[in-house]
């Protein structure tokens, strides 16, 4: 029996000429991302959107598009998946860091709308997609809820809130804190950026909004009393 001798990686200029070609080919799929997202927020919808125009407005030819996606719906996927990773990761550490008797519940929301109006583009894609054409791209935006719902839920149990409730009803009561927020992007996306009042009315309402489901949740039983 033979071993193998592993390979060495290679030095010097070849591994920096490697490195430059995997930051470039990072930077055209970023662009081509980027270009599908403004041309959608001129009031098109992702169906409508052709490949050669984002090409067109990402300043790439046509055929180095198939270098990053099959076709147009690995595109949206992609786009679906990058808008919830990061949310995800940043409204779970804003999670851990307490109950919702604390400040969890207004940590997650200045968390979530601080994301919101940081990545418009993608938001406005979302609240598109996730009533729009593409059957699609609406599977994977429920699907990413679904991801939200579930990493909250487990996050719920393990600070012990409602330890009366099974996985099932932490799943329903998340769905509802999911829902709401889906459907508040939109009213902070609207917000004017020179209106501090707004903003801060917006937040407290989001506040609110969930407190209370978090009340209900607290006072949920599993099957009514006889």
């Amino acid at each position: 029996m033979t071993t193998r001798t592993p390979r060495i990686p290679r030095t010097g200029a070849d591994d920096g000429a490697l490195v430059t070609r995997s930051e470039r080919k990072q930077r055209t799929r970023g662009a081509l991302l980027d270009a599908a997202l403004k041309l959608m927020t001129e009031g098109r919808s992702f169906t409508s959107l052709g490949l050669r125009e984002i090409t067109r407005e990402a300043g790439v030819v046509p055929t180095s598009f198939y270098r990053h996606f099959r076709d147009m719906d690995e595109l949206g996927l992609a786009l679906v998946e990058e808008s919830g990773l990061t949310l995800r990761r940043l409204l779970r550490e804003a999670r851990k860091q307490g109950r919702p008797d604390t400040d969890m519940v207004r940590r997650s929301v200045e968390v979530y709308k601080e994301y919101v109006e940081t990545n418009r583009l993608q938001f406005f894609f979302l609240a598109g997609e996730r009533h729009g054409g593409s059957p699609l791209i609406r599977r994977a935006v429920r699907n990413e809820a679904t991801h939200f719902i579930n990493e909250m839920a487990e996050d719920i149990r393990q600070l012990n809130i409602a330890p009366q409730l099974s996985f099932a009803s932490l799943q329903m009561i998340c769905n509802l804190i999911v829902s709401s927020m889906l459907n508040a992007a939109t009213d902070i996306l609207d917000l004017p950026a020179n209106q501090p009042q707004a903003h801060r009315e917006l937040t407290d309402f989001l506040v609110k909004q969930l407190r209370l489901v978090f009340l209900g949740a607290s006072q949920w039983q599993e099957k009514p009393p006889a």
